[in-house]
């Protein structure tokens, strides 16, 4: 994960779109994580206190004796918790992934491994968690200067994605708003500008996938682009600019071009509005948990509220409202 650590205190901010995450989950059984590596005090404790709110019911997977140390260094005591001992994060990530193959966990959660160990064990075509569409992330902005929680896509995993993988970006990120009971998301496909341009590409891409969705090939939500940012959340810069769309001004699922764009996206909302960013992984059999070693708690419980719900989505093959 990419998200820094924020110059200013977590009791800062408002969370409120957030507690609708987390209150939704009290009504639903907590589903088994499978927790990869939870080897330092921000991983554990995130495990642990998602336990405590009975979102999840953790298997630490990784060095026993580690986990030991550190939850001894927490104060806390993992009497009757379910550790399974491997003896790197390697391996922790494939038995974590493993869990989940084998029906033991429902969701699979990130520890203090780095983000490519563990998706390179999800994305291992025979020992995985692949399914038909391509892996990747959403950031949850929970954003105190915007009505609405922001859906970003995609701003972790996928660097340079083409046309087809930016289909599976749009629809994993479409089936998370509807699996949260959120309704038909409007969805912007961003670039630096409005109009199609050939010399830039994104434009052109963004374009195509309005096209796609207008033929079957995106389902459940309604495109429009390209869109600028601006006028893709403001309604006021979409009225300025002329554009007659009921997504320009009202987007709910913001779809960058690449990589490098949404990383400088999520973040000037962390830095310049004081937003928090959950962090989810889709496209492979369960939800992923993706956290920093930054996240709050509160980013962190949201984070798992949002895979438990989706989860719980997918076994019911009903939305959970949100």
């Amino acid at each position: 994960m990419t998200t820094p650590e924020r110059p200013f205190p977590p009791e800062s901010r408002d969370h409120k779109k957030y507690e609708r995450l987390i209150a939704a989950t009290e009504s639903l059984q907590p589903l088994v994580a499978a927790v990869a590596h939870p080897c330092d005090k921000t991983s554990l404790k995130g495990a642990l206190e998602a336990a405590g709110a009975a979102l999840i019911v953790p298997i630490l997977v990784g060095p026993k004796d580690r986990i030991r140390a550190v939850s001894e260094a927490l104060a806390i005591d993992l009497h009757g918790m379910d550790i399974v001992d491997v003896p790197h994060s390697e391996a922790a990530a494939e038995k974590a992934v493993e869990l989940v193959r084998t029906g033991r966990a429902e969701v699979l959660m990130k520890g203090s491994l780095h983000s490519d160990e563990l998706l390179a064990a999800v994305t291992k075509r025979e020992t995985g968690l692949r399914t038909g569409r391509r892996i990747s992330h959403v950031f949850v902005m929970d954003v105190p200067t915007h009505p609405n929680t922001l859906f970003i896509t995609d701003a972790a995993v996928n660097i340079a994605p083409d046309l087809v993988a930016k289909r599976d970006i749009v629809q994993n990120a479409i089936d998370l708003y509807a699996g949260l009971g959120l309704g038909k998301p409007k969805v912007a496909i961003l670039s630096a500008i409005e109009t199609i341009n050939p010399s830039i590409p994104s434009t052109i891409e963004a374009a195509a996938l309005c096209k796609m969705a207008d033929r079957g090939q995106i389902i459940g939500g309604e495109l429009d682009g390209p869109l600028a940012f601006d006028n893709a959340i403001s309604p006021e810069a979409a009225r300025i600019k002329g554009i007659k769309s009921p997504v320009a001004g009202h987007a709910q699922i913001l779809v960058v071009p690449d990589l490098e764009a949404g990383n400088m996206l999520a973040k000037n909302l962390t830095f310049l509005s004081n937003a928090d960013a959950a962090g989810i992984v889709l496209g492979a059999r369960v939800p992923i948990v993706l956290t920093s070693r930054a996240d709050n708690v509160r980013t962190r419980m949201a984070s798992c509220a949002v895979a438990v719900l989706l989860a719980h989505s997918r076994k019911t093959n009903q939305p959970i409202q949100a």
